[in-house]
């Protein structure tokens, strides 16, 4: 039997990156899956989704009606929500005396405020029958990195949600754990308004703080999710699981 038969998991920014990787794997093992996309034009290229059995629908996370609307969707069309991957996030960096107001409010619109409502979007779809929240964090919010303070402070909060989540959601029978990745091989670097130079430059940077001295693959931030949505970690709640090349471990 494959592990997510009959379930239904929502990805937040599962049109891309990490969680169209993992979109893809939770269908290959049985489940229905719906993952979003933030804007018209990311909905319009992900039109192709549909024939790999993904359903895709336009919702921000920073919006809670988008969120509230995504839930009921996926409600109506398949009757519950047993697995939720808060996968969505931004990253943008800037020296300390750089930032600003607008730069602050708007990564902790999507990284922290669209986490919370995300999970509290989904909570009355849950049915009675528990569940799986994973949420992403990042090796960040452990590390020290330069120019990274907003951005590294709402993931060290998000890891801070899954302890108070866990102690709230698990009487309903809900377990929620986090992926923390490392770097990773995705397109996040070309949407930092960043030179191809200068992407290149931060992403040689990184991997060489990482032992085993390489950045992941999507797909093995998507085996991570895989073992946390299934029955496999049945006794895991309130974690952390790193998925980092050992860069925070060694």
């Amino acid at each position: 039997m494959k592990r997510l038969e009959n379930k239904v998991a929502v990805i937040t920014g599962g049109n891309s990156g990490m969680g169209l990787a993992t979109a893809r794997l939770f269908v290959k093992e049985g489940a229905k899956v719906v993952v979003t996309a933030r804007t018209e034009e990311r909905l319009k290229e992900s039109e192709s989704l549909n024939e790999e059995g993904i359903k895709v629908i336009k919702a921000d996370v920073s919006n809670k009606e988008d969120l509230q609307s995504l839930f009921k969707n996926v409600a109506d069309d398949f009757g519950k929500v047993d697995i939720v991957f808060a996968n969505a996030g931004v990253a943008r960096f800037s020296p300390l005396e750089m930032v600003n107001d607008e730069h602050i409010d708007s990564i902790f619109d999507t990284n922290v405020k669209g986490v919370i409502n995300t999970v509290q979007s989904a909570l009355p779809y849950f049915n009675g029958n528990g569940g799986q929240v994973i949420l992403n964090t990042s090796v960040v919010n452990v590390k020290g990195m330069a120019g990274m303070t907003v951005y590294a402070a709402t993931k060290a909060a998000v890891r801070s949600m899954v302890r108070t989540f866990t102690a709230e959601l698990l009487p309903k029978g809900i377990r929620v754990n986090a992926i923390s990745p490392g770097p990773i091989e995705t397109p996040i670097f070309s949407k930092m308004g960043m030179s191809e130079e200068q992407q290149q430059e931060m992403a040689s940077n990184i991997v060489a703080s990482v032992p085993m001295g390489r950045a992941g693959k999507s797909e093995e931030i998507a085996t991570a999710a895989l073992f946390l949505a299934s029955d496999e970690s049945s006794f895991i709640t309130g974690s952390e699981l790193a998925v980092d090349g050992g860069m925070v471990q060694i």
